[in-house]
Order: C-alpha cells, then structure tokens, then sequence
C-alpha cells in the first residue's frame, strides 16, 4: 500500500526522505519502506527492457541528490592503486618487456605514455581477447614502469567515507543484482531445444542493466568494496535467492535455477547412475584428496551416453570408433553438480550459461583492482572450471566464448600469488589436468601404427571439430600460463599421481594423424588433418613441456627430471606394449607425432647439460633404446622419401607435413629432440648394428655392392640417388650436430643465426621469427633480448632500406659478414633448418658468389667442412660410429663405385663420404686397449679390416670381393677358369680371401646377440629367418650369381684415383707434393680440394698413411672401368660432342637476344632512370627531315603518318590537381597532430585562380574573362606518352582482342585503358600525330631582320584568316575522338567555369588551359626553372607538339571576334573611345588584368598552323611588353606613398631621355601617374603597406622584383618554343635565367651581353609609343565605375611566383600520428571510424570503406580523391601504417613510409615496433605523385568498386 503511494511520488524526494529515515537509530520503519518500495520497483515480473527500474535505483542510491554528483563524491574517495582498466577485442595496448614481470603484462595507452619506457623493449599491440591494465599491480610488472598516477600510494591520503554516503546503495544494490539474476534464470533456455536460441534477446534487455553495474564499478575503490561485500556475501545470498514463500514467480524461478544446475557437472545425473558400478573401486585410491569445492575425475565415465554430448547421435560413434577409456578417477566429487553459496558464484554460473557476454565479461573483470573480491573471484572461477570447459566444448561460437574465457583467466592465473592460493587450496593442477583429459577423450580412436587389429592404443582423431577449431585452446593456454609460476610447476612436478596422469593424456597424441603411403593411385581426398595434428602437438604437449623445463634448470631440480624421465620410460613402454611392437616397424607408414619421445629426449638433455646428472643414470637397457630409436628413424627416412616423390600420390598435403616438422616454430620440439634421441642411441647402442639400421631403413642396402648392378627390392632406380643421399646426409648430420650435445646457448643461437641469414639476407622480424626460441610464450624467455642483438650485429652487417627504381621497395636487410661466410658457413646446418629444398642451393651459390668476389674459388665450390665444438662426454659414444667396420665398408664401397662411375653415384654422395671421413679423422676414439670382449673379433666373420679405427683401415688393402650379381651384369666371366695348377691354386685362394659383406645378416646377427644377454626368451622374440645370409626377394627375373671381383685397392688409393679423375690429369698429385703443400688453403673449394685436405690431415696423423700416399702416388695408372664395347664408347663420344654443340648454339641464340633486348630498353622508355638518356624529342626531330617515318609497335611496319593511316603516340591522359596544390611557401605544410593545429586551404594555387576568376566575372564580360585566365589548376588534364607510336587502326584490332581475352587484367579495356604493346606502360588514348609537312621548315626557321611593325601586321593578317575547316578524313575524325577523351578525363565542374556551361566560350578556355597545364608541369618537372636547360626528362618523352596541333585544329573551330581581339590592344594605341550603345554591356577585362601565359597560347593555337617562328617571336615580344608593365603595376602599389612620389618625380625627369621606352624609371612613373588618376588603387592600402614594408626599395632591388614577375612568362615561352620549333634550351646558372631566356626568346639582341647588366626593360620593343599604350592600359582600369579600388588591387596584383607542390610533412614518430588520429571521430560521422584514413596532400581526415561517410553508392576515400586530387588520392591507412593511391577507378597498395629501427615496415601495425619517418621513400612518394607516375612504376593494380 506504502508503496504504491511512494511510487507516485517524485523520485528525488523519496530517495532523500527514505535516506533520511535509514540514517535514524531505529530504521525499522524506513528498511520496510524501502523494502516494499524496491519489491514494486524491481519486480522481474516486468519487461526487462524497461529502465524505470534503473532510474529509480539511481536516485534511491544517490539518496536524493543527482547520479552525476553522487558519481563524483564517490570517485573523490577512490583509494584504489591499480589501473585496472578492461578493454575488449581490437583495443590498442602496450606491452613492455623490460618492465614486465609476467609476459602477459599489458598497459593501456594512458598508463604507457604517463610512465617513462624510453629505450625498454616494448611494442604496440591490437588486444587479441581483450585485456586489462596492470598499472600499479607489483605482482605483474616492476614499480619502476607504473605511470605517474599509479606510482603514488593513493590509499595513504585519502579521507575516509563518511558512513552515509553508500548507505543506500548497500539497501539497494542486493535487490538489484538479485534481479538481474532472476532476469537471467528466467530467459534461459537448454540449448538442445531445437530452436535457434533466443539468449541474444534476453541479454540485449538485460543491456541497461549491466551496464548500470558497470558505471558503478568505475565510481572506483568506494564503490567496488561494497559491491564486493554484496556478491560474497552468503548470508545475503540465502535471503534472497529462494525468494520469499509467498510469491509463486519467485518459486518457479528457483526451480529453473535448480534445474539447470543440475547438469553442471562434468558427468551428467543419468550418467552416474550407469558408472557406479565401474567406479567402486574408487574410493579407496581416491580417498585421500577429496576436495571440499570439487575435485576432479579421472578420465573416468564421461558421456557413456554421449546423446547429450553429440548432436549427431549414435551413428558417428560407429564410423569413429570411438573408444571409451576407463581408469579410476582420482576424485569422484568432481562429477557432482555445482553449489552456489554467494551472489558472484551463481552470476558467474550464467556468464558461463549464456557463453560470456562481452558486458558481463567486461563487469566482472573491472572489479578485479578489489583484492578481497579477486581471491573470491579466483575461487569462484576454478570451480567453475570444469563446467566453463563443458560448456566451450557445446558452443557454436566457439571463438568468440575462448577469446573471452582467455581474457578473464589470464587476469587471474598471469599473478604468481593468486596461482599457487588456487592451486593449494582448490586443486587447481588436478582440476585442469582432469578437464583436459575429459575433453580430449571425446575425440579418441583406435590407432593403427604398427598393428592395426591388436593395438590396444587410441589415439585423437584430428578430424574432429575439437582439434580443428582449436577449442582446446583456453584451458591448454592457461594450463601453461599457471606452469610458468615455479611454484606452480614445482606442485605439479611433485605430484606422482598427477604426473602420471599427464603422461597418459600425452600419449593420445604419440603416434596421431598417421599417413599411409599411397602405392596405386592417388589419394582422391587430400586431408588436411595435420594442420590440427602440428598444432595440438605444439600447444597441448611441447609448450606445457618448454614450461616444466624452465623449472628443471639447476642441480637442486634433479629428483623432478628423474621422476619425469622414469613415467616418460614408464609410458612409453606400455605404449610399445600397447601397438604390438617387437623390434620392425611397419613398412608405408609414418606418424610425426611422437610427443613420449620428446619429453623423455628433453628432459635427458637438460639433465645432462644443466644439471649435471649422469646420462647412464637415466637411461633404460639396450632393447628399449633399440625400441625407441625405431620411430624417430623412421621419421628421417621418411622425410628422404618424401623428398625423393615416393610419396606423391599422397598428395601435397604429406610434402606440407614434413616441411612443418623441420619448420623454425616447430623445429625444437620436433626435429631437434628426435635427432637427439637418436645421438643417444647411437652412442649407447653398437655402432654396426646402427649404421646397418640406418641404411636398412633408408632402403638403400642393395645399393651398396661393389657389382655394377644390383637389384633393389623396395625402391625404383630412379628414387635409389636421393634415398642415398639421404641416408649419407642423416648420418653426417647425425655425426656432427652438436645442439644439444655440449654447445652453449650462445653458441646455439650463433649457429641458428647463421644458418638463416647464408640462406638469405632477411630482415630482423624474418629472423627474430626464424630463429627457433624457447616457444613457450610464457617463458620468459623472449626473442630479441639483448643476446639477441649483440650477436646480430657479431655476425651480419645491415643493408640500409633502398628504393629501387623499379618501384619496388627493399626493406632494411641484415646479411653475413665476410668472415661468417669464410669461417662460419655451415652446410650441415642449413640443411637441417631448410624448409624449401631451394634454400639450400640458394645459400651455396651465395657461397660461391663470396668466393669469387673475394677471389678466393672461381670454380662451384663444395659445401666447406666446418670443425665442430668438443663433445660433452658424456655422448663420446657417438664417435664410435664413425669408427666401425659396417660404415668403413660403406665409404670404401662408395668410393669405388664412384671410382668405376656406376650407375647412381653423384657429387653429393662423393662430398657426405668425404665428410663422413674428414669427421672420423677429426674425432679418434681414445684407444684404451680394454677391449672388454675380444671375442667379438673372432667371430666377426667379416675379415674386411682388421679393427675398427679409421685411420689404420684406410690404408688397408682389399683384394678380393665377391659379390652377387645377376646373370646379365659384366662381371660374370663366361669363360671357364684357367686349368694351370699354379693360377688354378692362386684362383682357389682368392675364393678364400675373397671378402662376403651383407648389411642385414650383420644387423640379425648384433640384434639376436643383444637379445640374447639381454633377454632368455629370445626364440620368441626373433622372428623366425631363412638359414641364408642373404634374404632373396621371390620372383626376381634373372638368376643372382657369385661373382669375385679382383679389386687391390684401399681407401687411400681410391681417394687419390678420384683426385686424379676430379682433376682430370693422370698424375694430379706427384710423389712429393705433400711436402710442399699449404694448408690455409684448404677451407674453401671443391671436391679436388676436401681430397687434397683429407689426405694431408690422415697423412700428419699417421707416418705410415704418409709413407702409402707416396708409395701410391709413385705409381698410379689411370682407372680400368669394367670394359665398354666400342659403339658405347663412341656413342658417348658423340653425345659429348653432340651436347657441346647444342650448347654453343645456345649461347649464340642467348647473345643474340640479349643485344635485341639492350636495343629495345635503350628505345623504350625508362621510368627507372629519367636522367641518363639523351633527348628524344618527337618535335625536334619532325622538322627537321622532310617528311617524319614513325614505328608501329604492333604491325612493325615503319612509314609516315597519313590522313587516311594516321600514325598516334600511346599516351596516358589523367586529370591532375598537382598544379592547384602548390602554395606560396617553399616549406610543406605540417599535419596536424593535436587540436590545436590546422591546415588552411586558402592559400593554394588552385583557390587563388578561383577566386580570381569569380572576382572578374562579377565585373566584367563572360567572354572576356574566359580569355583571361588559364583553367585547370585543378582537375586539369595532363597527358603523358612512353614515346611509342602504332597505327590507329591497329590499335582498334589490338584493343579488340585485349576485350576478347579473359585474362584479369588490372585495367579496364572499356574505359579504353590499355598498356603499350612494346614497353607495358599504362595509356588510356592514342594521340594521332600531324602528317609531316616538313617542306616549309627552311622558310619556317629562317632568321627574320624584317621590322617589328611589318611583323604585328602580318600578325594580325594571320590571325584574321578564318580557320580552314579540315576536310573530313580518317585523321580528323581521330583527332575529334582525342578532343572527346580529353574532356572525358576530368570532371564536368573542372571544365565548365562560364555563365553558361558548354558554350563555346567555355570550350576555348577548357582547350588552351589543357595547353598550359601540360607546360606548367613539364616546368614543375623540370625543378620549376629551366636553369638545367637541355632535354630534362620530361622532353624526352613529351607530346606536347602533337598535343598542341590537336588542340590547335580544334580551336580553329572558334575564331576570335575582331572587334574583342587583344592583339589589337596589344599593338595599338585607340585615340577615341567609342561610346557607341556599349555602355549596358559589361566592359572586357583590362589588359593590365589579363593572365600573359593565356593570351600567348590562345594566339599560338588560333593562327594557322604551322606558324613561323618570327611571327612567334613578334606575339613573345608584344606581350613582354604587357607582362613588363603589369609588374610595375604590381611593383608600385607596394610602395610607400612617398617612395611612389619620390619614383614618380624621378621617372618624369627621364621621360625625355632618347631611350625612355627601355627605361623601367620612365615607365614606372608613368604607370603611376596613371593610375593615380580619376579612382586611384592607390587609396586602398596607404595605412596597410606602411606597416608591411619597412625596406626601401632601391634600383637593384626593383629590377630583381621585376625579373621575378616576368619570369614565368618568358619560361613558358621558352619551352612553348622549344616544343613547337625544337629550339635547345641554353643551361645556365639561375642568376643568369633571364638573361639566358630573354636571348633564347629573341628578346634581346644576339650579340651577347655580361649577364649581370641585362635590365628587364632593354628587353622591350614597343610597336606603337609606349606611353600612350600604356596610359591606354591604365585608363581601362580607372575607369571601371562599378568596382572598388580593392578589388581592381587584388586583380592587379598577381602572384605568378608558386612554389614547388608538395605533400604534408610528416611527424619523425609514426606513435604521434597514431595516437591523434585513431581514437579520433570522423568530422563528417562523428564516429570513430573502423579504418580512419588520412589524405596525405591536404590533411583530409577520412573513413576508409565507411559506410557510414557513403554518398550515391560511393565511399569517403574515393569521394575525397576525386574532390581533392581529381581521382588521385595519396591516402595513409592509420591502423595499417601504409598508404594507398586511389588513381581513378583503381587503386594498389603502395608501400609505407614509416619504418621501424631496422629498416622495416610494419603493415597493419602487427609488431607494434616504434616506427620513424623514411625521409627517401617520402621524397620517392611526393615525387611519384608529382610526376604523375604511380600508374608506370606501381604494378599491382585492383578495381575498388567505389568501395574505399
């Protein structure tokens, strides 16, 4: 009833009256009051979208003041010390190594730049899953990196809250937090309704009132405690939860809860029920640890009935066989459903429920700076845990819900202390590992390595949604994230049973993803299934395992690697047991996952290395080594296979694998520890019975037979070269690597290092990346630490970044030092690292390149051989390999065959024998004599060499071999043997001597050996095997024989028989020159040279190796091959010749070619060097012959140009706004980074000229100022040609099959685009070029000395002589169609300036204005002056000839009225002016008004074509005298008033002088005595210019102004002529411009002056008086009646002077950019834009893609390049630091200008590194855009579809 009355009161008065009453000492009244008033106010009965609710709860929490005020007295006792502040995904944050504790530490932008981290470690980066602040918490990051706010000790002064003040919100907030959770039981649905699920809709109502809760924890510290007492409070929790008994919603609600918490745990109800009876053994076992909170399960009982589980039922499980797993759990309590005690554990409960909302996420992460509420959060989390997992493995939304778990549990678990709270107190450790487990024995299947019936293994099925989706990533990430703690790692390492456990989840993935080989056809499915399989090995068992190894580091760890290495020992024989493995693998199969191998192979490592331990301690009986050696070997020999295609029909996907295996992010937990694992084996196990495995297992046995030819049961020939290879190349590297036996870190990362960089130069990210690091993130461990850059810079020196010319940019490169390649180079390594076969030989012809360039080698050198660091005794074993007998025999019958070229022998074979011997020579077994079972020399029945020492079988003589070979090989002797009893019995001895080898029977035997000792069941252990030696396979065509082979040589004698044969001389080496050899010149060269150095290296070890050099190279004869029959021989002799022909022809044909090619590259054009060719100017040349012939690049077919068979230059016709751009200044200008700065557009070129225009056209005749100006500052069109010309027609048929062929081009053939047949430049048109009439060119030139006043004459006779119209011809037409595109090119409102638009008037204007665009940047090009005279680059490929009689025979269309024409005015004084009937009319524009450029190219183009040069020369010197007299117009009204007096007075006096019309005095007074008169100019700035000239303006300094303002004029002249009469323009210095230019213009008489004298007026000629032309010129500008002074002084006073366009400057640091400009809104949204994007010409702040900035279907960005840069955009991406051209319809990435330290780019901000301003690429980026040549040099080009 109460209620209801307060409800209709005013909030504000209620809140303070109930505020009031709970303030009192007996409250009971005012706790009922309010108590019914939240009952109506929050009632969830309600829609939850109505916020009455929240505004109420507002104001009662305010207690009758305003929210805002409240939120601020709040915030005023905020002591909170963290920043804390949460952000999501996308969100840009800091992370600083050299600051942070944990590596997961991360900064908010404000924090980052409040605190000092100049020269730390650190990077930007875009938040992945969100994040949070961690300013302020000591626990993640060192003091000194807090910021300035978080370093203070806020708590300390802060007063403290006056008890009131949050009274109310403590009443309020329960009721609040209780309906939102009501709110939340009640929309929940079970997700395995069919139904999409409408939990979307219940959170979006839900909206408001989160985000209530959200602004309440930004309140701060206050705040925070007392929500926190609220949400952990358990009392309040069973108040409230139930509701009360009376209201039936309340119950149901209840209910739902209930309900859906009982399926929350990892085993469902019905479940159990089903596993009680499995589980009863369980009690006792897990008795011990049972945990209050929950516990965990064992990979016990989960989903028998895996209904619920699957949403595809029962049938999958058939297909999978999937397997059930039963062992006992170890907690049983962590099946059972979850209880809630507190508010925050049920809310948590529907976070996970509705799959984490981004806003509750977000609110419960910002009450993390709480401490209490941090530790019960923790809690609250780890219970959850197994559910939040179960959960995860349901959803859809897989991604979204990991991005977001991730983001709250690395807040939690990154705090040490917090960790190992949970740990210790609610078995986190057991609670993951079991979860874990549970979640991967939902994926398991039966494995089918080895023995595919019995095994009993299971293994993951990558194919599953789990592994492929990466779902298991959350709970794997934070598994490691709480390994990186040691106390952690320490707990977990301590607990058996958990190891245990651990070890059996391994081994699901030993042995996944197992690959079959294809034998018949190809697979018809490529599975991609290892993608997942790599991935899962990485992140679920090498990451947790880098981890625990970071613990294992000093001698006290010991018992941990001891414990870990025995369960390893312990799994991995039950996995043996388990596959049904006896002692061969199964052939055709290979898995690369064998993860047991590899903990127990890094542990053994750290173990020997940093702890000390002994090795033999650790390791099992010879039979398991010899088990677990199989595996890994097979991986090797597989990856020789794959490399020899023996795997193609497995597809490409088997190629992916074993380059993934060998990759630099998977190399150290993957090729690296089995390599290892192998060392070890190899030094505990026999080395015969190794090496023989070795070679078995690479199928190459039956290769290695003295006899010519063999058979091969398993391999085709052509696959038996690189299986033999392989094999030698295992076992060198196997020999050699020293990674983890007994090199330093340091030494590691050298060797990693330079390996990469021999490859390829690379830049420092590509190596950071290559270099193969501790990959657990979590480590600590940190690529780029300072080791790092110290050896970077030990072993490679930097290539700063260079911009080729070609357009494509090179990034800052780090390449070897000279001596790294000399001394370091190591092939071994390189071979190991290489991803790409490609590399390889990459980083040998670098090699070779270094050799020859320090002449070192000119031949193809041989991989070096590199000395190896010592061994750690431990692994002394391993050189035992190199000495035995099996490997011995191997290399003697590998140097043989070489010697006798059999078939399959190769270089590379030659070089990994000669390095396996240099090796053996280099590591000698330490002899001490204790042969501890002589016996086993005896019955060795092998008697090849007497011992196993290298060095004394080398020299040993092998006479008699005998071998079995097939009927058919040569060695079969047909005849019988001799019957003579003395050969007969020599023969019979031979039988004796004669030496068997078989590799297998060897292998047998040493195996049966070792089980015997080892183990008394043997019989049942061998596999039963024929009594023969020699295992024949069945069915072999023809008959194997016994041959004897007479062989009498040693390995030394074969050595130097193939040094003589490498050399190709007989007796390469004499008897003595090993006394006068020299040894430092061993390292580098070829096979001749390792031969050379082997034996010096044998023969100083041992005198009697010395002694049989010598002895064999006394008396060596050249190798007896098995005998040839002639025609062989002959035929061979012919191939030779045959191919030493073809060679020759091929080289002529290559000659040939390449001089074509440098003929054709010195015609074509050249973008990349514009300055190094001479001229090639088309309108030189035209003139000169009489009639000019042009190429057709597309017919070849060379001839004149003709009316019918026009010829045209390809050209490329864009519009351009470069012009319009320039301003008055010569510095850029600055963009803007704060709000403080702007850029006024004002003061450009282009807004001038509008301006200026406008300002006539009010005043004057539309015609009249449509002559006056020249348009096309902006959007005006500039056409460019690469100087080819084709045949009009056939270009037509050339572009006809460009729009048949379908291939994607990157331009638009309907738009007419195309690129040049011959040189591939981009062109949009052809301008057709003017038969030649070269007759009259003599006339034409010939110097003229008629009078000045004959010349205006003919002049203007010319000029009234009406256009002839062309007679219509296939060259008109071309000619109209030009004028059409054109006009296409550049925007209507670019072209239509007049009154009426499309009228002639306004066509004129738009025709000669395209003339004077095309000159103004042929200028612009040319530095802005033509101080460099000659043909700059630009001239060398312009069309402005061809250009202006196109132009020209258009705008004969239009003849000038000759009453309007300026000649007149130019050349005549008018006595009367006509007051006819004028007057209504506007008057025409003054000539003092007039732009000179324009009124000279608007006569050139109207006169007939072509014009003499002296009439030119007379129209140049006519309107001299203009532009002479506008600038003393100009220069006098920036005068005082009484330095114009004083001018005055003195120029009358000269008035009289004979030569006053050359006198800028007389003239200047004049001027202004004129203009003086009736409306003066002059009255408008008296006051102003006092103010601004302080500088009296002496004669030097007039005539320097006056040059100045004449200079445009005379260089637009000069080039103008150069163009039409192809005149040189004269070089000179840039004083001396004028002069040079007025002499070249015929401006000043020829006989030549000292150029400092040259006065601007000795350059006049008047025709009439010059005082009365120009009194006339004045009087037209007093006596305009309507305008004011000011404005006829603005038009007056033209500014001709531009500087050169430039684009914005650029800040030094990319971070000021980025930090203004990507939080800022867009100012036509204002919104923050998802892409911002930034003009680079004018500063323009853009929405890139936007569609909030769309207009008429197009983007901001393209909008804005068409209204800035008339289609050309130069835009900077400022979230990808790179910038984009937009050109018209098609845009390309061009590249960025901002590089990090080390030269390098960093597109789309990936790295994050400090990026600083590349001073050349922007100089190369302006230069581009004002030479207009993005589209030549920039080659990846893409439609935008108006969608930038």
């Amino acid at each position: 009833m109460m209620a209801a009355s307060l409800l209709r009161r005013d909030k504000k008065a209620t809140a303070a009256h109930l505020k009031a009453d709970l303030n009192r000492t007996d409250n009971s009244s005012g706790v009922r009051q309010l108590q019914e008033l939240l009952d109506a106010v929050l009632n969830p009965e309600k829609p939850a979208a109505d916020t009455e609710a929240i505004d109420w709860c507002k104001c009662l929490i305010a207690g009758g003041e305003g929210f805002e005020e409240f939120c601020k007295t709040v915030r005023s006792y905020d002591n909170a010390t963290l920043c804390g502040l949460v952000w999501t995904a996308n969100f840009v944050a800091y992370r600083c190594r050299t600051c942070g504790i944990s590596p997961c530490m991360s900064l908010c932008a404000e924090c980052f730049n409040n605190g000092d981290h100049t020269g730390h470690d650190f990077n930007m980066f875009r938040s992945q899953a969100g994040g949070a602040c961690d300013c302020g918490d000591s626990n993640v990051m060192r003091e000194s990196g807090f910021c300035r706010r978080h370093r203070l000790r806020t708590g300390e002064n802060i007063p403290s809250i006056p008890r009131d003040l949050l009274l109310m919100s403590e009443m309020v907030l329960p009721r609040s937090i209780l309906c939102i959770i009501q709110y939340l039981r009640d929309g929940y649905v079970e997700p395995d309704t069919s139904t999409e699920r409408d939990l979307q809709k219940v959170l979006q109502q839900l909206e408001p009132q989160i985000s209530f809760l959200e602004e309440l924890t930004k309140m701060g510290g206050a705040m925070r405690t007392v929500l926190t007492k609220i949400l952990t409070n358990q009392q309040t929790f069973k108040e409230l939860s139930m509701g009360q008994e009376e209201n039936v919603y309340a119950k149901k609600n209840y209910d739902k809860y209930l309900s859906a918490l009982k399926n929350s745990g990892l085993v469902s109800v019905e479940e159990k029920v089903q596993g009680a009876t499995a589980d009863l053994a369980v009690g006792a076992e897990g008795g011990a640890g049972a945990m209050s909170l929950l516990g965990t399960t064992g990979p016990g009982s989960p989903d028998e009935s895996s209904k619920e589980e699957d949403q595809d039922g029962g049938q999958s499980v058939g297909q999978r066989k999937r397997v059930k797993l039963s062992s006992s759990t170890k907690d049983s309590c962590i099946i059972e459903s979850l209880k809630h005690k507190c508010f925050l554990e049920e809310l948590l409960f529907w976070t996970i429920k509705y799959e984490f909302p981004q806003k509750m996420v977000t609110f419960l992460l910002n009450m993390l700076p709480d401490q209490d509420y941090k530790i019960t959060f923790t809690k609250t989390f780890v219970q959850h845990y197994a559910f939040i997992m179960k959960t995860l493995m349901k959803s859809h939304e897989s991604d979204t819900m990991s991005n977001r778990i991730v983001h709250i549990s690395v807040q939690l678990f990154s705090n040490e202390e917090l960790a190992r709270h949970v740990t210790e107190e609610c078995q986190l450790l057991d609670i993951m590992v079991t979860v874990l487990l549970y979640m991967m024995e939902s994926c398991l299947i039966k494995s089918e390595l080895q023995d595919e019936e019995s095994s009993r293994h299971v293994v993951v099925n990558c194919s599953e949604a789990l592994l492929k989706n990466n779902t298991y990533w959350p709970l794997v990430s934070d598994f490691i994230n709480i390994l990186s703690h040691q106390s952690v790692a320490k707990k977990f390492l301590e607990d058996h049973s958990l190891l245990m456990l651990w070890m059996s989840f391994v081994s699901f993935f030993q042995g996944m993803n197992l690959n079959k080989r294809e034998l018949n056809e190809h697979v018809e499915f490529e599975s991609q299934t290892y993608y997942a399989a790599f991935a899962a090995e990485l992140e679920a068992c090498a990451q947790p395992m880098w981890g625990l190894l970071t613990h294992c580091k000093v001698k006290e760890t010991q018992e941990y690697t001891k414990t870990v290495v025995r369960y390893c020992l312990e799994t991995l024989q039950i996995w043996f047991d388990a596959i049904g493995f006896i002692d061969e693998p199964a052939p055709n199969q290979v898995t690369f996952h064998l993860p047991l191998h590899r903990y127990y192979a890094m542990f053994l490592s750290k173990a020997v290395k940093c702890q000390g331990l002994d090795l033999d301690s650790l390791l099992p009986d010879q039979e398991m080594l010899m088990k677990i050696m199989v595996h890994p070997l097979q991986i090797q020999a597989c990856l020789s296979e794959i490399h020899s295609n023996m795997w193609v029909r497995n597809g490409l996907q088997i190629k992916g694998q074993a380059m993934t295996y060998v990759q630099s992010h998977f190399c150290n937990s993957m090729i690296d520890p089995d390599i290892f694992l192998l060392q070890v084996c190899a030094s505990r196990l026999d080395p015969d019975y190794f090496i023989s495995s070795v070679f078995e297992r690479f199928k190459v046995v039956d290769l290695l037979t003295m006899a010519s030819q063999h058979q091969n049961a398993v391999l085709d020939s052509e696959q038996e070269r690189p299986m033999l290879e392989g094999a030698l190349t295992f076992l060198v590297i196997l020999t050699s690597l020293r990674i983890h036996l007994g090199m330093t870190d340091d030494e590691i990362l050298r060797a990693e290092m330079v390996s990469q960089l021999c490859m390829n130069d690379r830049t420092h990210s590509a190596l950071l990346d290559l270099i193969p690091e501790n990959p657990n993130p979590k480590s600590g461990i940190v690529p780029g630490s300072c080791s790092f850059e110290e050896m970077l810079s030990a072993v490679a020196d930097f290539k700063a970044p260079v911009f080729e010319p070609g357009g494509s940019m090179q990034q800052g490169m780090y390449t070897p030092k000279a001596e790294v390649w000399e001394k370091e180079f190591d092939p071994i390594m390189v071979v190991l690292r290489t991803v790409y076969r490609r590399d390889v030989q990459s980083a040998m012809d670098r090699y070779s390149a270094f050799l020859k360039q320090f002449g070192i080698h000119t031949g193809n050198p041989w991989p070096p051989y590199k000395e190896r660091t010592p061994l750690h005794p431990c692994y002394k074993g391993l050189i035992r390999l190199l000495h035995c007998k099996t490997l011995h025999i191997v290399i003697f019958t590998l140097l043989y065959k070489i010697w006798m070229d059999h078939q399959n022998m190769s270089e590379h074979v030659l070089c990994m024998v000669l390095y396996l011997i240099e090796l053996g020579l280099d590591n000698q077994v330490q002899d001490n004599k204790e042969d501890e079972e002589p016996c086993i020399e005896e019955h060795c029945h092998d008697s090849w060499f007497p011992g196993t020492n290298l060095l004394s079988n080398l020299h040993h003589v092998i006479n008699f071999v005998r071998v079995r070979v097939p009927e058919t090989a040569p060695e079969v002797k047909r005849e019988t043997p001799p019957s003579t009893s003395t050969e007969a019995s020599s023969y019979g001895q031979n039988l004796r001597e004669a030496q068997v080898f078989s590799l297998v029977a060897e292998r047998r035997r040493k195996f049966q050996e070792i089980i015997n000792r080892s183990n008394t069941e043997a019989a049942q252990v061998v596999r039963p095997k024929s009594s023969s030696t020699r295992w024949v396979p069945p069915g072999t065509p023809p008959q194997l024989v016994t041959e004897i082979l007479e062989i009498r040589e040693s390995m030394l004698s074969l050595l130097i028989k193939l040094h003589q044969k490498l050399s190709s001389k007989q007796n390469s080496l004499s008897a003595s020159w090993l006394e006068d050899m020299d040894t430092s010149r061993h390292a580098h060269g070829d096979g001749i040279t390792a031969i050379e150095r082997i034996l010096t290296k044998a023969a100083t070890r041992s005198c009697q190796i010395k002694r049989s050099i010598q002895d064999i190279c006394g008396k060596v004869c050249p190798p007896v091959p098995p005998k040839k029959n002639s025609p062989t021989d002959k035929k061979a002799m012919d191939k030779e010749e045959r191919r030493q022909r073809a060679r020759e022809r091929q080289q002529k044909l290559l000659a040939e070619f390449a001089s074509r090619q440098k003929s054709f590259m010195e015609t074509a054009m050249d973008v990349e060097s514009p300055d190094t060719e001479a001229a090639m100017d088309l309108g030189a040349s035209e003139v000169m012959e009489s009639e000019v012939l042009y190429d057709c690049v597309i017919c070849g077919q060379s001839g004149p140009s003709t009316e019918d068979r026009p010829t045209g230059l390809v050209v490329l016709l864009q519009a351009s706004s470069v012009l319009g751009h320039r301003c008055k200044s010569q510095d850029p200008k600055k963009l803007p980074t704060t709000d403080e700065e702007h850029i006024y557009p004002a003061d450009t070129c282009g807004v001038a000229h509008d301006v200026r225009l406008t300002l006539m056209q009010r005043f004057f005749k539309d015609s009249s100022c449509l002559q006056s100006v020249s348009i096309g500052w902006d959007g005006g069109v500039y056409v460019q040609t690469c100087g080819h010309t084709l045949h009009i027609d056939c270009h037509k048929s050339y572009m006809e099959s460009l729009r048949n062929d379908q291939v994607l081009q990157g331009f638009s053939v309907d738009k007419g685009e195309f690129t040049c047949p011959l040189c591939r430049q981009f062109a949009n048109s052809v301008l057709p070029c003017r038969p030649g009439r070269g007759t009259e060119a003599g006339t034409w030139h010939a110097p003229t000395n008629k009078k000045t006043s004959v010349l205006v004459k003919e002049v203007e006779d010319l000029q009234e002589k009406l256009g002839l119209f062309p007679t219509e011809s296939n060259l008109s037409k071309e000619m109209e169609l030009v004028i059409k595109d054109i006009k296409n090119t550049t925007q209507k409102k670019y072209m239509d300036y007049g009154k009426n638009p499309g009228s002639p008037d306004n066509d004129f204007l738009f025709m000669y204005s395209v003339a004077r665009t095309n000159l103004e940047l042929e200028l612009v090009h040319r530095g802005g002056n033509l101080c460099s005279g000659g043909a700059s680059a630009a001239a060398k490929r312009s069309c402005l000839n061809q250009l202006f009689h196109v132009l020209a025979m258009h705008m004969r269309l239009y003849s000038i009225d000759s009453a309007y024409n300026p000649w007149t005015k130019l050349t005549q004084a008018l006595q009367n002016k006509e007051a006819d009937g004028f007057e209504e009319e506007r008057p025409e524009v003054p000539m003092l008004f007039r732009d000179v450029p324009s009124l000279l190219i608007i006569f050139v183009l109207t006169m007939p074509q072509p014009l003499r040069k002296e009439h030119f020369t007379c129209v140049v010197k006519m309107l001299y005298n203009l532009q002479f007299t506008q600038a003393l117009a100009a220069l006098s009204t920036k005068f005082r008033p009484e330095e114009r007096q004083a001018w005055g007075t003195s120029g009358a006096l000269k008035k009289n002088a004979a030569n006053a019309e050359k006198s800028f005095e007389a003239l200047l007074s004049h001027v202004i005595s004129e203009l003086s008169k009736d409306k003066s100019v002059y009255q408008v700035n008296a006051e102003e210019t006092t103010m601004l000239s302080s500088s009296v303006w002496s004669p030097q300094s007039i005539e320097f102004s006056l040059q100045q303002f004449c200079l445009p004029f005379l260089r637009l002249s000069c080039l103008l002529q150069h163009h039409l009469y192809g005149d040189n323009l004269p070089g000179c210095l840039e004083e001396e411009e004028f002069s040079s230019l007025a002499g070249c213009l015929g401006l000043l008489p020829s006989t030549p002056q000292p150029s400092n004298n040259v006065h601007s007026a000795s350059c006049l000629e008047w025709a009439v008086n010059a005082f009365d032309l120009v009194t006339q010129w004045c009087a037209e500008v007093t006596g305009l009646s309507q305008m004011h002074a000011e404005q006829s002084l603005t038009l007056l006073v033209q500014e001709p002077q531009w500087a050169a366009p430039r684009l914005l400057q650029l800040p030094d640091n990319y971070n000021i950019i980025f930090q203004y400009y990507h939080r800022k809104a867009c100012t036509a949204c204002k919104k923050v834009p998802k892409d911002p994007a930034l003009c680079l010409v004018c500063g323009a702040f853009v929405c890139l893609k936007g569609p909030c900035c769309k207009q008429q279907g197009i983007c901001e960005c393209v909008l804005h390049s068409q209204h800035c840069g008339a289609a050309t955009g130069i835009f900077l991406l400022i979230n990808a630091s790179v910038i984009i051209i937009i050109r018209g319809h098609r845009f390309c990435l061009w590249g960025s200008v901002y590089l990090d330290a080390h030269g390098e780019e960093d597109r789309d901000l990936r790295r994050g590194k400090p990026l600083f301003l590349c001073e050349e690429r922007y100089r190369v980026l302006e230069q581009q855009w004002v030479s207009h040549t993005f589209d030549h040099i920039n080659k990846r080009w893409g439609p935008h579809y108006n969608g930038l």
